[in-house]
């Protein structure tokens, strides 16, 4: 059932982040496929934003992409699993961006995914593992599901037993405007949503959804808290300054509010990224365009979170 309805979403939006002139994608996984990264390159270089939201984030280079510090552009993130013994990774990424003479000291952020239970003991993605996600990337299009840094993601970790989460992406075009996209890492520790029924989240021994977010307003005991997070990139070809990148990426986390119930706990380190890439600005006012922009990008990321719980699904993988 969960791949018929994934087919049919894929239809419904079709598209993802390379819909976005000067943006790359890459994914690399371990020889397991138990764990891996995903880096999203930008050689042209793009105007950055972040909004970190979880209990629990496991981020590096953040606090540079906030309105009111430098106007440094952004020339590659790093979406990895290994919790933090990931992080480090970002030094292929960084390896990489010198040798293409892009930039000289390449500022790469990085958000990570507790992943640990899943890879079994698989080493934490490393610099050579970003590395080849780098040389990987291209601008055609995405697979999505048990891929890069969503290949050791599971979904639905308060009560019963965890769903395979993924990778997922989704794009649009607003009419005469900009172009907005996303992608995501859906590792949840909440269920996935989709116009109001749950369709990837924590089973009991039946095989039906839990529905956590009820068990916990009814009090169900021995919840079994994992670490977990979501993160994401939602790009635009609009004209952004960096404290609009920061607002949209603000604004886009209500897709994630949609698609994840219950969402932002303490045990989630959910973290979205915004890079703008572009001079389109539909002949709106600053406030306007933010406003159509980060509507589109939560649009987008609901519907990103959503094909990647299902299409990992599809994937033959199980937690």
């Amino acid at each position: 059932m969960n791949k018929q309805i994934y087919q049919e979403r894929k239809i419904k939006m079709m598209g993802g982040l390379t819909d976005i002139p000067g943006v790359l994608v890459g994914n690399a996984e371990d020889k397991g496929g138990r764990t891996g990264c995903t880096v999203i390159l930008c050689p042209s270089g793009a105007v950055p934003g972040v909004d970190v939201s979880g209990g629990s984030p496991g981020t590096q280079n953040t606090d540079f992409l906030r309105a009111g510090t430098a106007e440094y552009p952004v020339y590659g993130l790093l979406l990895t699993g290994g919790s933090f013994f990931g992080l480090p990774a970002t030094g292929g990424v960084m390896r990489w961006i010198t040798e293409q003479r892009i930039a000289e000291v390449p500022l790469v952020p990085a958000a990570v995914i507790f992943d640990l239970p899943y890879a079994q003991g698989s080493p934490p993605p490393d610099a050579a593992l970003a590395y080849a996600a780098c040389q990987a990337a291209n601008g055609g299009p995405l697979a999505e599901g048990n891929v890069g840094a969503g290949a050791g993601a599971t979904i639905g970790k308060i009560y019963g037993r965890p769903m395979k989460g993924g990778l997922g992406t989704a794009s649009l075009h607003i009419p005469g405007g900009p172009v907005v996209a996303a992608l995501a890492v859906v590792n949840a520790l909440g269920d996935i949503w989709d116009q109001g029924r749950i369709v990837v989240g924590a089973l009991r021994p039946d095989g039906d959804f839990v529905n956590q977010t009820q068990a916990l307003l009814h009090n169900v005991p021995s919840p079994l808290f994992f670490t977990s997070t979501t993160i994401a990139v939602v790009a635009t070809t609009a004209r952004l300054t960096k404290a609009e990148a920061n607002r949209v990426a603000r604004l886009a986390d209500d897709g994630m509010a949609r698609s994840i119930s219950p969402n932002h706990t303490q045990w989630d380190g959910d973290t979205i990224f915004c890079l703008a890439l572009g001079q389109h600005t539909s002949n709106l006012s600053s406030d306007a365009l933010i406003t159509q922009v980060g509507t589109a990008a939560a649009t987008v990321l609901e519907q990103a979170i959503i094909r990647g719980a299902l299409a990992a699904q599809s994937g033959g993988c199980t937690p």
